[in-house]
């Protein structure tokens, strides 16, 4: 299996790229969007988490602002630029394609690749608008989005990834059969530093990923350790910790505190047909073990 992961660093987005690396997947390269933080920074980002993790895979800089709405950010959890930790400026460059043509070419190359889109889905509406032939080309999309059984973390409703680009996920949802991995379980997607062995050179900056959450946004979620979303979706990939299930899934792309919202049509009562799937289910304890192995043999 090939894989494109498609990402916003964000200190969750680090670690899911931390798994994948130090798994047996084949990552092709790694495309960026601006949702965490803006599009320069979390290009920026990208590179300089692979150089921390010693890899040179090429990067595309992506879109740098969604399809239709307002632009939002959240520097306030994942720390000023968008990353916590102390990293060294990157000593790549993004490629000269940009993101969306790049998953095009990647896709082309491949004909049965997977993506892992950790962010804001804007790059991949746009390269379905490239290429109108993507769905053929792709075996899997991933997305961590979606709050379908739980509270939303960027309005009552709504996750931040779907809410901050919806036209984007919508065009996404009615092209991709894809499988959206929500708060419902990513938010039980937890690892506590403590239980790990962090005094490797690298230990410090994987302790500050692990733990970016602030800790008044801790006490509101009444939660012990942060949650680590995007990785969640790696680790369906390497130790298959998911369990999901087909829904009649639609996008609310309004303004509001519906704005972004993944509704699923649990008990079939419009019968539509079954477009996408969601995980219902996370398996916690495989997902720490995973976690933990790739963490340990990095740092």
């Amino acid at each position: 299996m090939s894989l494109l992961v498609d990402t916003d660093p964000g200190c969750d987005d680090a670690l899911a790229l931390l798994l994948a690396l130090e798994s047996d997947l084949d990552v092709v390269g790694l495309t960026t969007v601006a949702g965490n933080s803006t599009i320069e920074n979390t290009t920026r980002n990208t590179l300089s988490v692979l150089d921390f993790l010693d890899s040179d895979l090429p990067v595309a800089r992506g879109a740098d602002r969604p399809l239709v709405k307002r632009q939002d950010t959240a520097e306030f959890i994942h720390g000023e630029g968008g990353l916590k930790g102390d990293l060294p400026d990157p000593t790549h460059e993004p490629v000269d394609t940009s993101g969306a043509e790049f998953i095009v070419e990647k896709a082309r190359e491949d004909g049965n690749l997977t993506i892992a889109a950790i962010g804001p889905l804007t790059n991949l509406a746009l390269a379905l608008g490239i290429e109108p032939d993507l769905p053929e080309l792709l075996d899997e999309v991933l997305v961590m989005g979606g709050a379908v059984y739980a509270p939303g973390n960027r309005t009552p409703a709504a996750e931040a990834n779907l809410h901050a680009d919806p036209d984007a996920a919508s065009r996404v949802l009615q092209s991709l059969d894809p499988t959206f991995v929500g708060l419902g379980v990513t938010m039980r997607a937890t690892l506590d530093p403590a239980t790990l062995d962090l005094s490797g050179r690298r230990g410090a900056v994987v302790e500050e990923w692990l733990e970016y959450y602030p800790d008044e946004v801790k006490d509101r979620y009444g939660i012990e350790h942060s949650p680590v979303h995007d990785a969640a979706v790696i680790a369906q990939l390497t130790d298959d910790v998911l369990t999901t299930e087909e829904r009649a899934l639609e996008i609310d792309t309004r303004e509001g505190p519906c704005r972004g919202t993944l509704v699923a049509d649990e008990y079939g009562v419009t019968e539509a047909p079954e477009n996408g799937r969601v995980a219902t289910d996370i398996d916690v304890e495989r997902f720490r073990e995973a976690m933990g192995e790739a963490i340990v043999s990095t740092v």
